[in-house]
């Protein structure tokens, strides 16, 4: 469960190297100072639903209620102390897939546990809590950006605050890839000014990417994904040319039911589970321009980009994390 955590949060991003070119730097103040005048509010799409869920709900049901509902997070509320109690997502079912290997025996508890359970879950595991900001959705959304780039978490949960009654409530959950959204259908002249290319801004991930095939386990995906805290694992074949990805967010089907025994299945049965309107992966090269991918992001529903070659072969990965904090932290000047 995604809450405020106690210790320090890790350091953002190292800045990339001073913006040169006057239109790209021109462009990137520009976005910044877009970011400053506009609040939570304005990154909400013409209509949407929110689900949130109380921490009494069994994790069973909540799997349930995530597939029906095809959402990916929920925001979570302590009806006891009426207030928003930390976010729900597939890293939450990742830690209860760890428990459940860890211990076993505990097995037929897992049935009864509830979403308050899933602290206790991660004491048990050793697993480091993400932590969540949730930020007023009337501050800026420079500052609520700033923030989220300085912990691991891709969600920021909007809560206000009633002025009368002092209680709190929860408006919505803006990801990473409704932000960027926002700044490429609102900024579409000044992100065609960042021009530089994928491989000259060094943007993203090219060593050391871990990787699996069809054939590998579910649950040997799961414990890399854990043991390199991250959220994708890139599916290749024997030639390292890429097939698909395996997201956190694939793992919510496996589980439906509490089933945790099919995760011993391989990658390949597992991905034949993902709904209908997923919306599949995005690749790009080396050689791309930063405003051709913010043009994709503008048109299709982006969580990643796998980089890749001429012939499709694996070079690289690259997070909305990645794209968000180029655009707000590299220095102009």
């Amino acid at each position: 469960m995604a809450t405020t955590a106690s210790q320090p949060a890790p350091p953002p991003p190292p800045p990339q190297q001073v913006v040169a070119d006057k239109d790209e730097a021109q462009g990137l103040k520009n976005i910044r100072d877009f970011l400053k005048v506009r609040t939570g509010y304005d990154v909400f799409p013409l209509s949407f639903r929110l689900i949130v869920l109380d921490t009494d709900l069994l994790i069973n049901k909540s799997l349930n209620i995530m597939i029906q509902n095809s959402i990916v997070s929920a925001p979570l509320w302590d009806s006891h102390t009426s207030r928003f109690a930390g976010l729900l997502t597939a890293t939450d079912y990742m830690n209860v897939i760890q428990y459940y290997c860890q211990f076993p025996e505990e097995m037929s508890k897992l049935d009864q546990f509830r979403l308050s359970s899933l602290r206790d879950i991660e004491k048990a595991i050793g697993a480091v809590p993400i932590e969540t900001i949730s930020v007023n959705p009337l501050l800026p959304l420079y500052d609520a950006c700033k923030g989220m780039l300085k912990t691991r978490a891709r969600r920021i949960p909007l809560v206000d605050k009633d002025d009368e009654t002092g209680r709190e409530w929860v408006v919505s959950v803006i990801t990473q890839y409704r932000i960027l959204k926002f700044i490429a259908v609102n900024n579409e002249h000044n992100t065609v000014l960042l021009k530089r290319t994928v491989r000259e801004l060094n943007l993203g991930t090219y060593t050391n990417v871990a990787t699996a095939q069809m054939t590998s386990p579910v649950l040997d995906v799961i414990q890399m994904m854990v043991h390199r805290n991250i959220s994708c694992v890139p599916i290749i074949d024997k030639d390292n040319r890429l097939l698909n990805v395996f997201e956190a967010v694939d793992i919510i089907p496996c589980i439906k039911g509490g089933v945790y025994e099919e995760l011993a299945g391989s990658v390949g049965d597992a991905l034949l589970r993902r709904p209908e309107d997923s919306p599949g992966i995005y690749t790009c090269s080396e050689h791309d321009r930063l405003g051709a991918i913010f043009d994709t992001v503008r048109k299709s529903r982006v969580h990643r980009l796998v980089v890749v070659d001429d012939e499709n072969k694996l070079k690289g990965i690259v997070s909305l994390s990645d794209i968000l904090a180029y655009v707000l932290l590299s220095p102009v000047d």
